[in-house]
């Protein structure tokens, strides 16, 4: 074996997989922090005018963890409609793309979904080098004005500081298409809420929900660190007129016990605020080590019991907008199929999720 193998070069080999330049000075730059674009899934950008997920200066301190990971803009969406044939990218990053078990287009990038919503279809991922923390990306370019509603997905797992649009100078920059309802589905939970590990962000669950249900989703996924405080439970509640609330926190939620104290409390608290909002409460997904870990699947089995036993309490005194899912079955049958590493689903798995929440989000609505 030689010393020094030659390094394979793909993007040399495959001009395909290359990052291309784009010619940014014949585009017109515009702030999507202005109308007519709208900013989704920040419930606080109105007031702060920052890509952020949690309040800069809330109420009540938040952990620490979650305030930093609220930094990371999942769930956030761009939403404008224009007839530019030219459509492009330049965005500032809080940091370079460094997650071993996650693509960079899925930690740091931003996709490109075109059409109404309840009908929007796929079209590009920006393209850039994940060492970097600003990069300039060409989403699509007809050669002809063409008329589409555009949703741009941000990143999972980094922050934005600065994102700029670039279009045709003579194109016309239009008000998103109106919601279903104006009333936002707000989802709390753990990494695999926040996105971990999709190889885009239009493939976390919620964004996937967000498309076959035309309605604002607000993502308050924090890896790690979904414990259920209950300094968060009332940041959360502080998010007006919600259509519904899920909890999706039991793999962060500790021991058995911890989560029977989280869990009432946390509902308790969000009750104080918005009585009559359902709320869903979903177990966690299946984990391939619970096949063969008895201690792991006992933990789960304990921390599913308290939530549902939780949930039917609560019902018994008079809450009929709980609900409870068993999130052991949204995977399917090959669960251990649709997960990267054994605990965070593969685009696979969250399509899967998606799929199966649907109809129950639905249904409650």
């Amino acid at each position: 074996m030689p010393s020094n193998p030659k390094r394979i070069d793909v993007i040399r080999l495959d001009s395909n997989m290359s990052i291309k330049k784009i010619d940014h000075d014949s585009l017109q730059w515009l702030s999507p922090s202005a109308a007519p674009f709208h900013i989704a899934g920040f419930a606080w950008f109105d007031k702060e005018r920052k890509y952020r997920r949690l309040p800069s200066s809330p109420a009540l301190p938040l952990p620490t963890a979650v305030d930093e990971l609220a930094n990371c803009t999942a769930g956030g969406q761009i939403r404008f409609r224009t007839n530019s044939s030219r459509l492009s990218l330049k965005v500032k990053l809080r940091g370079p793309s460094d997650m071993y078990h996650m693509p960079a287009t899925g930690q740091s990038g931003i996709d490109c979904y075109l059409g109404d919503p309840g009908n929007q279809h796929y079209l590009s991922t920006t393209r850039f080098d994940p060492a970097c923390t600003e990069y300039e990306a060409e989403m699509y370019n007809w050669g002809e004005k063409r008329e589409f509603a555009v949703t741009l997905n941000f990143p999972l797992y980094q922050g934005v500081e600065e994102v700029w649009i670039g279009v045709d100078p003579d194109a016309t920059i239009g008000a998103a298409p109106s919601y279903a309802s104006d009333k936002p589905i707000v989802i709390y939970g753990t990494s695999i809420t926040q996105g971990g590990c999709a190889t885009r962000p239009g493939m976390a669950y919620p964004n996937i929900l967000s498309r076959s249900i035309p309605m604002e989703f607000i993502n308050l996924g924090f890896s790690g660190n979904g414990k259920g405080e209950p300094e968060v439970a009332r940041t959360i509640a502080e998010i007006a007129n919600p259509a519904m609330l899920i909890l999706d926190y039991e793999a962060n939620s500790g021991t058995i016990e911890e989560i029977s104290t989280t869990l009432p409390q946390f509902i308790h608290l969000y009750r104080e605020r918005h009585p009559d909002v359902p709320i869903v409460v979903i177990s966690k997904i299946q984990y391939s080590g619970d096949r063969y870990y008895e201690k792991m699947q006992s933990l789960h089995e304990g921390r599913k019991k308290v939530q549902e036993e939780t949930v039917e309490r609560l019902r018994r005194e008079g809450d009929a907008n709980i609900h409870f899912v068993d999130g052991s079955n949204l995977l399917g049958e090959d669960a251990e199929e649709c997960t990267v590493d054994g605990v965070h689903p593969t685009d696979l798995g969250f399509i899967r999720m998606a799929k199966s929440l649907e109809p129950i989000i639905r249904e409650l609505l």
